[in-house]
């Protein structure tokens, strides 16, 4: 097992440790989770452990709970048998989505990640929306984007697959590779320093466990069928999970995503510099682009200056970002609700009770 500081350590996280962690207990981060149970990294070997039941009761939501790639203070087991994570500390990056389904939850995909990877396959046309989408939600993260055109070697004309691709991506880099010609790969390696960590995200069948198993040099994804956990197993199109390169740098792999719902509530136009440069010119501060007149955004887009595309891409991630912002006030509202009601209960019964 590598030392701590292969894995990502720093005296930031070791300040943040030492402020919480109990006598006895050590760091440790989490690179697999499977039915409750974590596989983590630490620095005597690796430990299967479970969350205690402080944090799960303490906790709003899933969102609280460990997640691949946060650091842990663990209590181990001196039998011999499953650790205890008893905090999990504040994490410095995060990628969350809205949790598929109609519930508005959030779930944390990866956490302290220092590179996202937006992983696309040219086997099918370049999807400029779906580029967009996947950067909306990356660049909440606090990590650096990359959009990743894998499967380079089926098109004849690379280069106007990225010069697509770039249309969309607007600041983030986009890198075209192939994993079956190993053409470009090595632009990719420079994101792997050691104590780094990067993510890969993306649509299923992009092609991320190939490029992976590039990176890391072996077939460590095609691990076949899980047996007792954790006695490993399992190819990871169902988890994440953090490994680590012989070379130094730590890579984060997610299975495909059938559905990537915002979840942050910062301003989509944020993620779109052109629209926000031409808002500048909106006769309104609080112009939402859409039907507002003197919309110097329209504008752009009837003068062709401004994909219309685009435009309505902007407007759907919008639109769909205040529905969201809506929703998650009335959850909160409801929440508040329930715990009104539930101390009211508590004090009505304290009251009945000093009454006897």
């Amino acid at each position: 097992m590598p030392p701590l500081i292969a894995l990502g350590w720093s005296d930031e996280w070791q300040a943040k440790f030492d402020a919480v962690a109990p006598e006895g207990a050590v760091p440790a981060r989490v690179c697999l989770e499977h039915n409750h149970v974590f596989r983590l990294a630490a620095e005597a070997g690796e430990l299967l452990a479970e969350t205690a039941g402080r944090i799960k009761h303490r906790a709003v939501g899933r969102h609280e709970l460990p997640a691949v790639g946060d650091w842990v203070v663990v209590r181990p087991d001196p039998t011999g048998g499953r650790a205890l994570i008893v905090a999990v500390l504040p994490r410095r990056t995060w990628f969350s989505r809205k949790a598929a389904g109609r519930e508005t939850t959030e779930q944390v995909v990866a956490a302290n990640i220092d590179v996202v990877w937006l992983v696309f396959g040219l086997d099918a046309a370049v999807n400029a929306r779906a580029i967009e989408r996947y950067l909306v939600v990356a660049e909440r993260s606090g990590a650096r984007p990359v959009v990743v055109l894998n499967k380079s070697d089926l098109v004849d004309d690379v280069g106007a697959a990225v010069a697509e691709a770039t249309l969309a991506a607007g600041a983030a880099p986009v890198v075209a590779v192939s994993t079956k010609t190993g053409f470009g790969l090595d632009r990719l390696e420079r994101d792997l320093r050691p104590g780094m960590t990067l993510a890969l995200l993306g649509p299923s069948g992009a092609g991320k466990s190939s490029i992976v198993n590039q990176l890391i040099g072996r077939e460590a994804l095609l691990t076949g069928d899980v047996r007792d956990w954790d006695r490993r197993g399992r190819h990871t199109s169902v988890h994440r999970q953090l490994m680590m390169r012989e070379s130094g740098g730590l890579i984060i792999d997610t299975p495909g995503m059938r559905e990537v719902a915002l979840w942050e509530t910062a301003p989509v136009v944020d993620s779109f510099a052109d629209i926000a440069a031409l808002a500048d010119a909106c006769r309104f501060r609080d112009c939402r682009h859409d039907r507002e007149p003197g919309c110097a955004v329209k504008a752009a887009v009837e003068s062709g200056q401004l994909d219309a595309e685009r435009h309505a891409s902007f407007l759907k991630l919008q639109s769909e970002q205040q529905e969201l912002a809506d929703r998650r006030d009335e959850r909160s509202l409801l929440e508040a609700k329930r715990q009104s009601k539930i101390q009211n209960k508590a004090l009505k019964a304290m009251q009945k009770d000093r009454g006897r």
